[in-house]
C-alpha cells in the first residue's frame, strides 16, 4: 500500500488504496492517509492539510507502524513547507507525536535537513519546499526497496533455521504494507514464504488492546490469500506447548545500541515463550530503526497510552458512550496500565533482520558494524 510514487511488490502492482500518498489538488498540497482506525470495516482516506492534522492522525493511530511513521514525518515537514508554515515548529511537533518510534524522528530530520540546506544555498520558499518533498519521496522509495530486501534476507534465514519449508509463523501486531513504503517488515517475510509455497500457517496474535493483529494483519493476510489463523494474545502459550509454532516474526519501533528491541506490547512475553520452547524469535526492521544514540533497553522511552483503550472496546462499526467512544468493559473509574510497547532484551532475540542482512547473535558490536556498513552504502 505504497505511495503512487513508490509502488512496491515484485510485479510492481499498485494496491487499491495507498497507505499514504502526496496529492496536489487545486486548493493546495495535502497528505492523504488510509485511516487505519476504520479498518477492516471500511477503507476511508483521511486528508491532512497541515502538520497539526498529521500529528493528530499519528497520535490516534490513523497512520502507524515504524517505517510508515518515518515516511509520514518526512511528508509532514514537506507539507508544512509547501503550505508556508514554520517548518522547524512543525518538525518538533511531528517528531514528538510518538516518542518510542525512532523512525518518525529520523524521517522528520531528513526532510528538515533538506529544507534547511536549500535555504542555506539561497533557495526561496518554493525551492526549499521542493527539496523537503524530494527527501520525503526518496525516503519512501528507499523504504520500499528495503522492504523487498528484508523479505529476501528473512526468508533465507528461515530456510537456514528451518530447512524443508512448511513454516508455521507466529506474528504480533501489524507489520505489512500498512506500515511500510513497500510490503512491510516481518509480514513481508511471511508473505515471501507464502508466495514460494513455504508458509504452512500464519498465526496472528489479536494484539490487545487495539487489535492491530485482528483488524489489520488478518485484513492483509486475507487480501493476499494466505493461510492464517487468529488467536487471542493469551492463547499463544498453548500454541507453543502444542508444538505448533516454528518461528516468531515481529517488527520493531526502536532497537537500542545493545540490541534491545522495543515493539508492540506483548512482544516480550512471546520472546520468553519462544526461548523456553526453543523456537527462533526473529525481529525484522529497517536499519533506520536501530538507534545508536539509545544505549540500552532501559533508555528507551515507552509511550503510555490512554486508559480507555483498555477499559473500553472500540469497534470501527460501533460508537457508544465511553470516554474514548467505545463500549465500556470495566467499572467506571477503573485505572488502567497501558504501555504501547515493551522491551525485549537482546539475549532473547535469535536474529535481527534488516535490508543489509541479518545479525545473529545480537550484540552491540554486530549492530554497530551493520549500521556502519549501511552508512557507507548510503554515502
Amino acid at each position: 500500500m505504497a505511495d503512487q510514487y513508490a509502488q512496491s511488490g515484485e510485479d510492481g502492482r499498485p494496491t487499491e488504496i495507498p497507505a499514504i500518498r502526496w496529492d496536489e489538488p487545486p486548493e493546495g498540497p495535502v497528505l492523504v492517509l488510509l485511516d487505519q482506525t476504520r479498518l477492516p470495516a471500511e477503507e476511508v482516506e483521511l486528508v491532512c492539510t497541515d502538520a497539526s492534522a498529521l500529528v493528530d492522525a499519528i497520535r490516534s493511530l490513523a497512520v502507524r507502524g515504524a517505517p510508515l511513521l518515518g515516511i509520514a514525518g518526512a511528508y509532514g515537514v514537506a507539507l508544512a513547507a509547501a503550505r508556508g508554515f514554520d517548518v522547524d515548529e512543525a518538525a518538533v511537533a511531528l517528531a514528538g507525536a510518538r516518542p518510542t518510534a525512532v523512525n518518525l524522528s529520523v524521517g522528520v530530520r531528513r526532510a528538515q535537513a533538506a529544507h534547511r540546506d536549500a535555504v542555506a544555498k539561497g533557495g526561496g520558499p518554493e525551492q526549499a519546499a521542493g527539496a523537503a518533498l524530494a527527501a520525503a519521496r526518496r525516503l519512501h522509495r528507499e523504504d520500499a526497496e528495503a522492504s523487498a530486501r528484508m523479505a529476501a534476507h528473512g526468508l533465507a534465514l528461515l530456510d537456514e533455521l528451518l530447512p524443508g519449508g512448511g513454516h508455521r509463523i507466529l506474528t504480533h501486531c501489524n507489520t505489512g504494507a500498512l506500515v511500510s513504503g513497500g510490503e512491510g517488515t516481518a509480514f513481508a517475510v511471511a508473505l515471501a514464504a507464502h508466495r514460494d509455497g513455504r508458509l504452512r500457517r500464519l498465526w496472528v496474535d489479536e494484539t490487545r488492546p487495539l487489535l492491530q493483529g485482528a483488524r489489520l494483519t488478518a485484513y492483509e493476510a486475507a487480501r493476499n490469500g494466505m493461510a492464517y489463523t487468529l488467536l487471542t494474545d493469551n492463547a499463544a502459550g498453548s500454541l507453543f506447548a502444542a508444538g505448533e509454532v516454528d518461528a516468531v516474526l515481529i517488527g520493531a519501533d526502536r532497537i537500542a545500541a545493545d540490541g534491545s528491541v522495543a515493539n508492540k506490547v506483548g512482544s516480550y512475553p512471546l520472546a520468553v515463550l519462544a526461548r523456553y520452547h526453543h523456537v527462533p524469535f526473529i525481529v525484522v526492521a529497517p536499519v533506520t530503526t536501530v538507534d545508536m544514540d539509545t544505549p540500552d533497553g532501559a533508555s528507551i522511552e515507552v509511550e503510555q497510552r490512554p486508559g480507555f483503550e483498555v477499559t473500553e472496546i472500540t469497534s470501527p462499526q460501533v460508537t457508544v458512550s465511553g470516554a474514548g467512544g467505545g463500549i465500556p468493559v470495566a467499572p467506571l473509574g477503573t485505572q488502567a496500565y497501558n504501555p504501547a510497547f515493551d522491551v525485549t532484551p537482546p539475549e532473547l532475540v535469535t536474529a535481527i533482520v534488516t535490508e543489509e542482512g541479518a545479525v545473529s547473535p545480537v550484540t552491540a558490536e554486530a549492530l554497530a558494524e551493520l549500521c556502519d556498513r549501511s552508512r557507507q552504502v548510503t554515502i
